[in-house]
């Protein structure tokens, strides 16, 4: 029990630290282009990242996953929404899924 306590200890001070040691230490505007690009696409990669392994394991077969994948990244390549992308991409692996 004693070092459940101090995994959570240094959990939480590891995660409080990764927020405020920028807003402490960075207090002037960044103008760094590569810096600002990087800090930029942070979000995307990091859902990209999370979201690419669930798309090949939910679905039953990888090759339905992967077909909605490319679908998805087609149609909002294409400029279409988030709403529109899910939906296709749930008709996408409810198809192939039955096909396959």
């Amino acid at each position: 029990m004693h070092s459940n306590l101090l995994y959570i200890l240094v959990m939480a001070g590891t995660t409080y630290l990764i927020r405020v040691l920028p807003m402490t230490l960075i207090r002037k505007e960044i103008k760094n282009r590569f810096l600002r690009s990087f800090l930029y696409y942070i979000p995307y990669v990091t859902l990209a990242v999370m979201t690419f392994p669930a798309i090949m394991d939910a679905a039953e077969k990888p090759l339905a996953g992967l077909a909605a994948l490319i679908a998805g990244a087609v149609l909002a390549f294409m400029g279409a929404g988030l709403f529109p992308v899910a939906i296709v991409c749930c008709i996408v692996v409810f198809v192939l899924e039955r096909i396959l």
